[in-house]
């Protein structure tokens, strides 16, 4: 008993004695626990994650934008893609996904503070399995977008006002 309580708090030091934390619980701002959220594309699935994962953190969420209440704006989210090899045939074996996501925050009276950022992952195609490769893009797109609500909360947890 007296070796196994040991090991926990041995192993509970040596995980937060190097920065490990569990991912989910953003502490923001006190500026930032009410905010409005605008997007060029409202009904976007990016704009409906960062929503979720906001109130998920107990942000408050305005339906509609207020003077004094500081503003996520999600100016753009864009796939584009580089082809990375080719079969002998000429036809595309491999993509690299780019995900390209531009933001700002806003407080009131303020200049905006932009970020932008990118993520990436490979995507091998086969126009023998259509089907199949296109459900594979759309689980990896989601993924995406999954991956940049998260990140964007993790910017604004940086964000000091």
């Amino acid at each position: 008993m007296l070796r196994k309580l040991a090991i926990a708090v041995l192993t509970t030091s040596l995980l937060s004695a190097c920065g490990f934390q569990l991912r989910g619980d953003y502490l923001l701002d006190d500026k930032l626990q009410t905010l409005y959220v605008s997007s060029s594309d409202v009904h976007g699935e990016l704009t409906r994650l960062v929503k979720l994962n906001l109130s998920h953190n107990q942000v408050k969420v305005l339906q509609h934008s207020a003077v004094d209440v500081p503003e996520l704006r999600i100016v753009s989210d864009k796939l584009d893609r580089r082809t990375l090899s080719l079969f002998s045939n000429g036809q595309v074996a491999e993509y690299e996904l780019i995900y390209s996501v531009q933001y700002y925050v806003r407080f009131a009276g303020e200049e905006a503070r932009k970020f932008n950022f990118e993520l990436y992952r490979d995507y091998q195609d086969d126009p023998n399995l259509a089907l199949a490769k296109s459900r594979e893009l759309a689980l990896l797109l989601s993924e995406m977008r999954t991956a940049a609500a998260d990140k964007i909360l993790r910017d604004l947890a940086r964000v000091q006002h």
